[in-house]
């Protein structure tokens, strides 16, 4: 890869020749604007592995030319731009180079020192003082399926013990798992209505007020085969959402009040250590 940039380079025409690079120091030079340089080390990973020599030259001419344009404007503005809009652009540069570092800095603190462990009862105390927060804009429920063929020799004994679902009849429908063309046994979860409908074809738009309704056994076929299903739970649109539902919202609204606390913290810490230390002090 070395060699073919090395050729790429030589088939770059607006290149000036070598003794016109001021070398600073033991790179390779393969381009230069005024005081600014590029060096072969620059562009050693732009080209991946196994593109052809024409659309690696497009790329390196493509790369040089934008950094080139790139630094000739800049160039052009510092000459042509009033001072008093240069004066503000570099307000601006630092503002921007010092909220980088800040936040990076911030972040690792946070990172290094934020308890991420949320209790029951903390999660619980948010998901209470946010209820109307958590209202649901769509139905959840709490269901299990299969979708078995029509001509399944055991289907009697798998719709019986999918019916009755005791532990030993949990068991014996996961080893049959690999016999179903779909299947969703975790009836103790909530999930989206729509998703059911995803999963399940011949549950539609619809229908699917009709035939997911708490406490509801439906049998339902299609070309494909034939879909057991048991109806657990309901929530309508504008019920309440369970806890264990937003769990993770409520989890990261807590982080984040957390993720607050340590950042006021901190910044409390480091100003109060530098009036310590004579690093701060403010004048009358």
């Amino acid at each position: 890869m070395i060699k073919k940039i090395v050729l790429i380079l030589v088939n770059c025409s607006f290149l000036v020749s070598c003794q016109f690079f001021k070398q600073t120091d033991d790179r390779t030079p393969i381009a230069r604007v005024g005081e600014s340089y590029l060096y072969k080390e620059d562009i050693e990973n732009l080209v991946a592995e196994g593109t052809s020599v024409e659309d690696s030259t497009l790329l390196v001419n493509g790369y040089i030319t934008r950094w080139a344009t790139q630094l000739l404007l800049v160039d052009g503005a510092k000459r042509n731009l009033p001072e008093n809009i240069q004066n503000e652009y570099n307000k601006l540069v630092n503002q921007y180079r010092n909220d980088l570092y800040t936040k990076a800095y911030v972040e690792t603190l946070v990172k290094r020192n934020i308890d991420t462990a949320v209790s029951l009862s903390e999660a619980l105390k948010v998901y209470e003082n946010n209820k109307e927060s958590f209202k649901l804009n769509e139905e959840l429920v709490k269901l299990r399926y299969i979708n078995i063929s029509q001509n399944a020799l055991n289907k009697e004994e798998v719709e019986k013990r999918f019916k009755r679902f005791e532990q030993d009849d949990q068991h014996y429908l996961d080893s049959l798992g690999i016999q179903f063309r779909s299947y969703f046994l975790n009836d103790s979860i909530w999930i989206r209505a729509a998703q059911v409908a995803q999963k399940i074809p011949v549950v539609n738009a619809d229908n699917k007020k009709e035939l997911l309704k708490k406490s509801n056994y439906i049998q339902l076929k299609d070309s494909l085969g034939l879909y057991l299903i048991q109806i657990n739970d309901v929530l309508q649109q504008n019920d309440y959402a369970p806890l264990e539902y937003v769990r993770p919202t409520v989890n990261q609204i807590i982080l984040n009040r957390r993720k607050l606390e340590l950042i006021k913290q901190f910044e409390k810490d480091i100003t109060k250590d530098a009036i310590k230390n004579n690093q701060f002090e403010i004048y009358n």
